[in-house]
């Protein structure tokens, strides 16, 4: 996973509440056998719509999704997560995200940035009227910018998690950092037990 401490650009406003993971993914495109090739399908259903904002060409390049409150509801899937990475974004913006779904973003490198909803509902109408405007969501400080305007929030992230996003670490690097632990264990296991692997 890639190691992600400051996230800066444009953001793609999506001003939709409780956005559920088969909004984000559609079940159709559950059935690949890659793990490549999701951006395709991201809000597929939406993008139907030629008004759906991720179509609007003002939005193209963001590398931050907007979202409304109670981002990330229903399945688990963490195909919602690579849809939205592969289409471009390090880092999503909402007043609530789903547990199993913000869980799952910091999994894989994805900078869920919880702020209040007032600061959320200004940062969203401050894009709307300037889509160039520059955001920054920093990892290390927790925080969400817009100089521009004079902007700022704060969003809570525990440290282990903060650590993980900023040094790029999944689950088996993190594993694969107490390798010598391991190899020692191994290495004075009992011969009766079973071999491992």
């Amino acid at each position: 996973m890639k190691a992600t401490s400051v996230v800066s650009g444009t953001a793609v406003p999506l001003d939709r509440s409780d956005v559920d993971t088969d909004q984000i993914i559609p079940s159709d495109w559950l059935k690949q056998v890659s793990r490549t090739g999701f951006e395709k399908g991201l809000f597929s259903e939406w993008r139907d719509n030629r008004d759906f904002v991720l179509n609007d060409e003002r939005h193209a390049g963001a590398s931050i999704l907007l979202a409304g409150i109670n981002f990330g509801t229903g399945s688990s899937r963490e195909h919602a997560v690579w849809a939205l990475q592969q289409y471009g974004f390090d880092a999503v913006v909402s007043p609530r995200f789903a547990d199993i779904f913000r869980n799952n973003c910091t999994k894989n490198g994805l900078v869920p940035a919880q702020i209040p909803a007032e600061a959320a509902a200004e940062l969203m109408a401050a894009v709307q009227a300037d889509p160039d405007l520059e955001i920054t969501v920093d990892v290390t400080r927790c925080t969400v910018e817009a100089p521009a305007i004079g902007f700022e929030a704060s969003f809570p992230l525990e440290a282990a998690t903060r650590q993980r996003l900023i040094e790029g670490l999944d689950d088996i690097s993190m594993t694969l950092r107490h390798t010598a632990a391991i190899d020692d264990y191994e290495s004075r296991r009992p011969p009766w037990l079973p071999a491992a692997g």
